[in-house]
């Protein structure tokens, strides 16, 4: 079966980007906002294979850390991996900002790189609770170059498990929105430990600055709360409210972040509550994660007081309640700059909000051929100018598509097909 669909996949890749030229793209939703919160609906996705053998397994990065009682249930690292038959690259998946290794994304990923026959790595964000609590060095996440070496190591972690049962010809590289970033330094890292040679790394849409992104994200919510963030509880109900018709009218939901695009879209108001809400409210609840298990595990005292270790079945909803109200800028100066600081006294936020950017990695881009980029003209995690500005940088390994947001159109079959096609070596005419 698998060999059947790397020749399908190979065959399709050649006539759709044969006609690619000819045929306008025709994504379905031009509001970057509305493609931002409704990805690629069913009809129009890309047809991938249903039946894939994921398998999960779980690792230990740290045995000597201790967990507090109420994290205990992430003392493990998720991941998942897809072994094909016979010999074939492996592709290492990097989920997007927040997310796990299974996250909706991921396994639409998982399931078009196994349709074309290649193995499959996934792994979840740095910022993700169970890579916070188990994997990170210093479980302040955020810093790219941090993050990235944490990843580095979880990678040869888990392909030393795994590596007799795969006959990998070749390693890859890809990952989403964060994800994408952090592969730029995992790529750099690897050049010099060349624990796998990386031949091919592909981003799908980066942030060029970190900072400048989730900045835009937190303002996202800040400023199209109707009424402003006072009424941000009355906003959350509204949404949970609109979660439970869609609940009981037995549409397909899942328990993460889309429920909550999928409740505010239905039954949606005469009356216009901004879509940009939604984005930042999705990215403030993982951000609220992040930042208590981070606060936690350090014993930064940001929310949770200094020395107060929280048991099992402790209750946390007021810690939940203080944090929803906090920006990235919050925990920007409350937990990440100290931990810079106590590293280096000198350090200014200039420095580090420059090390947080891509810009710092131009010269690498525009001389390292094996990394190609996909982007969207309208992501809204961008300021003006940034695309055009990585566009310049990679110049012929860019396909950028005009619209789609951030990440919206990933299932489309003319990104699929690009997906696929840069790592088959198919190139876009």
């Amino acid at each position: 079966m698998t060999q059947i669909y790397r020749v399908l996949s190979t065959w399709l890749c050649l006539i759709l980007l044969s006609c690619g030229a000819a045929n306008a793209y025709d994504y379905p939703f031009t509001d970057p906002y509305v493609a931002t919160v409704l990805g690629t609906p069913a009809e129009f996705a890309a047809v991938l294979p249903e039946d894939v053998p994921i398998k999960n397994d779980s690792i230990v990065m740290f045995p000597e850390r201790k967990v507090p009682g109420v994290l205990w249930n992430f003392a493990d690292l998720n991941y998942s991996y897809i072994k094909v038959d016979g010999p074939a690259p492996l592709i290492f998946l990097i989920a997007g900002t927040g997310a796990s290794f299974e996250s909706e994304k991921m396994i639409s990923m998982q399931r078009a790189f196994y349709g074309a026959g290649f193995n499959v790595i996934s792994l979840s964000s740095p910022t993700f609770t169970d890579f916070v609590v188990s994997a990170s060095s210093s479980q302040v996440p955020g810093n790219l170059e941090e993050d990235s070496a944490d990843l580095y190591r979880v990678m040869q972690a888990v392909w030393a498990i795994h590596q007799d049962e795969m006959d990998v010809t070749e390693f890859y590289l890809t990952g989403y929105s964060l994800g994408a970033a952090q592969s730029v330094f995992l790529s750099q890292i690897d050049d010099t430990e060349k624990a796998f040679n990386f031949s091919k790394v592909l981003l799908i849409n980066p942030p060029l600055s970190l900072y400048n992104s989730v900045v835009k994200l937190d303002k996202m919510l800040e400023d199209n709360i109707p009424g402003g963030m006072d009424h941000f509880a009355e906003f959350y109900q509204k949404v949970i409210h609109r979660f439970g018709k869609v609940y009981k009218n037995g549409d397909a939901v899942q328990l993460n972040d889309q429920f909550l695009y999928k409740a505010y879209l239905y039954d949606k108001p005469k009356t216009d509550e901004p879509t940009a809400a939604m984005v930042g409210l999705s990215f403030r609840l993982s951000s609220v994660n992040m930042v208590f298990v981070s606060d936690v595990m350090t014993q930064a005292g940001y929310v949770v007081p200094k020395g107060l270790v929280l048991e099992r079945n402790e209750i946390i909803i007021d810690y939940g309640k203080v944090l929803s109200q906090l920006t990235f800028i919050d925990y920007f100066n409350g937990i990440f700059m100290p931990h810079f600081k106590a590293q280096d006294p000198t350090i200014t936020e200039t420095e580090v909000i420059s090390r947080m950017s891509l810009r710092n990695k131009e010269k690498y881009l525009r001389n390292t051929t094996k990394i190609g980029l996909i982007h969207n003209q309208d992501d809204i995690i961008m300021l003006p100018g940034e695309v055009d500005y990585l566009k310049g940088v990679f110049g012929d390994r860019a396909t950028i598509y005009p619209h789609g947001g951030h990440c919206g159109n990933m299932s489309y079959p003319d990104n699929v097909t690009a997906m696929v096609g840069f790592f088959k070596g198919i190139t876009q005419k």
